[in-house]
């Protein structure tokens, strides 16, 4: 069991290393660089080249059953998901198969409305101190999920 993140950009690093230490299972930062490494023995910082996409094709090649992957990136998400991996979004969203294809058309979706039309605003909200706390408590129960799928 692995729990993968995928770390540019992402906020609750340190709540998955709390929770990756406490279940000692070996976790994986994945970023194209600007990660400083963890003191943690089960923490490796993987550094991979500078291009589109890479550091998802570098999880989504290695993760599958029992890996727990963390991540905002709707195909790496699904990739993971297919690959039979648990996934979760920062706020704590569980992506599986039986959301993903709708999270994905969603996405979609917006990237055309955005396209079409130049004036539409996107961004989303603040990361606030419940979506952390619901982080870590999704990313607790995916944990014994994985486990117990062992």
């Amino acid at each position: 069991m692995t729990l993968y993140v995928d770390a540019d950009a992402c906020p609750v690093k340190a709540e998955a290393e709390r929770v990756a230490q406490r279940h000692g299972v070996a976790m994986k930062l994945v970023s194209n660089g600007g990660l400083r490494p963890s003191a943690s023995p089960l923490v490796e910082v993987v550094i991979v080249p500078e291009g589109p996409d890479v550091a998802d094709m570098w999880i989504a090649e290695r993760a599958g059953p029992g890996d727990v992957v963390i991540t905002a990136d709707i195909p790496l998400a699904a990739r993971c998901v297919e690959n039979g991996a648990r996934v979760l979004k920062h706020d704590g969203q569980a992506l599986s198969a039986a959301n993903i294809g709708n999270i994905l058309a969603t996405r979609d979706l917006m990237a055309d409305l955005r396209a079409a039309n130049p004036f539409m605003q996107g961004g989303g909200r603040a990361f606030s101190k419940a979506d952390r706390s619901r982080f870590l408590e999704a990313l607790e129960r995916e944990m014994r999920m994985a486990k117990g799928a062992k």
